[in-house]
């Protein structure tokens, strides 16, 4: 596929800088980052987005996760490699990004809010808000993602 737009970032430089800071925002929240991995990679495979699976994969490996984490992410549900706090986070990820159709359950609330104080719950759905957006950017935009991943060794 071929981008639709590559400067989109400066063309709406304004826009994007407050998507950006928080972002940064992000990364100084009460969210361990391990965490912030997971959520922004299952987001990415739920909403298609290559561009940000390569990038929150390379991220989290860089980081210290362990692939075989990554690999079973999209079988979460099925595997005991995640905590119930990842778990808790997993299924909100899910509910607030397929929002129409779950339309975010009481039960998946329910979750969250047995491993999450109201502070960190906060910031969570932030997150998730976030990575859906630009989801939503880099898929509209075809932006194109690198063909390796760095190295992390």
């Amino acid at each position: 596929m071929s981008p639709r737009i590559i400067d989109y970032l400066k063309r709406a430089d304004a826009g994007f800088k407050p998507v950006i800071a928080l972002e940064n925002a992000l990364k100084n929240s009460p969210l361990e980052a391990p965490l912030l991995h997971l959520v922004k990679l299952r987001a990415s495979q739920i909403n298609g987005c290559a561009y940000c699976i390569h990038m929150h994969t390379s991220e989290a490996l860089r980081d210290g996760e362990k692939p075989i984490r990554l690999y079973m992410l999209t079988a979460w549900r099925e595997s005991h490699l995640y905590s119930a706090r990842e778990r808790a986070a997993l299924a909100w990820t899910e509910s607030l990004t397929r929002l129409a159709e779950t339309g975010a359950p009481d039960e998946d609330w329910a979750l969250v809010q047995a491993e999450f104080n109201a502070d960190e719950a906060s910031w969570l759905s932030l997150a998730i808000g976030a990575i859906n957006l630009w989801n939503r950017v880099q898929v509209g935009f075809r932006a194109a993602h690198p063909a390796e991943l760095p190295n992390v060794g």
